[in-house]
């Protein structure tokens, strides 16, 4: 079984919507994921926004892909490269680190993972 950035075995990030490269509700990876699709957000209006601007937008529905479209709040698979530019540019998502790819910590920092943990206590 995977491993998240924890060392632990990899959690579900969301099977509603279906999240994850393979489509199994999971973070996993493999050498065909050019996207890097292992680190598990929490989507809020800000990021959304960004990606749509970035040329990826996780709003639209498109049936012809089985997507149901994102809104703040649901849970996805972003490509590691997208979270770091939104990183840097000050809106990065809320990371689920127990749902996030083990293989993230080798080009993210685990204390810039931790600054960005999702803690469900903080939501209204």
């Amino acid at each position: 079984m995977a491993k998240n950035v924890l060392g632990d075995d990899l959690q579900p990030c969301s099977m509603n919507p279906k999240t994850g490269f393979f489509r199994d509700g999971c973070c996993n990876t493999s050498g065909d994921d050019r996207g890097m699709h292992t680190v598990c957000a929490v989507m809020t209006e800000e990021f959304l926004r960004y990606s749509r601007a970035m040329g990826n937008d996780l709003i639209t529905p498109r049936p012809e892909f089985d997507f149901p479209g994102l809104k703040a709040g649901n849970r996805w698979c972003v490509c590691l490269g997208r979270w770091m530019e939104a990183r840097e540019a000050g809106c990065a998502p809320p990371v689920v680190l127990d749902a996030t790819h083990a293989s993230v910590a080798e080009f993210v920092d685990r204390d810039v993972l931790m600054e960005h943990e999702w803690n469900p206590k903080t939501e209204d």
